[in-house]
């Protein structure tokens, strides 16, 4: 039996020590602190830009408020609007943060081509190959 235990504790420091389970770890902290960011970024600055207006225009102090025959729509029209910004927020940023890693990885790229000193040495080659051709031409 305390083989069977040893064996099981050693399978399980394994598993833990395993990067990805480390690296999930560390994304669903970071997750769900950025959920409350987003969320205070939607909350406290977008929907009340976005809200105020229409709110003054139907004479009203809170979304929430909006109802008809007991049926508290406005509630509902809250949460959509909430779910809809974080959405576009979540997208732009995504978009953003897709944009930058493919300028970067085109810049590593030509940082890489121009590091190559063969392909250096190539192209000093052809650019004195072609200053020798116009010269030759002229004289």
């Amino acid at each position: 039996m305390a083989a069977a235990q040893s064996s099981l504790l050693g399978d399980f420091k394994n598993f833990i020590m395993k990067g990805n389970v480390l690296d999930l770890a560390v994304a669903v902290i970071l997750g769900g602190a950025f959920a409350k960011i987003v969320e205070s970024f939607i909350k406290d600055i977008i929907t009340p830009a976005v809200l105020s207006p229409l709110l003054e225009a139907a004479k009203l102090k809170d979304i929430g408020e909006l109802s008809f025959n007991g049926i508290k729509y406005g509630l509902f029209l809250s949460a959509l609007i909430n779910f809809l910004l974080v959405a576009a927020v979540i997208f732009l940023m995504v978009r953003s943060f897709e944009t930058a890693k493919k300028k970067l990885s085109r810049q590593e790229a030509m940082a890489g081509e121009a590091a190559d000193p063969i392909a250096v040495q190539q192209q000093l080659i052809s650019s004195i190959d072609r200053l020798n051709t116009t010269v030759s031409q002229k004289i």
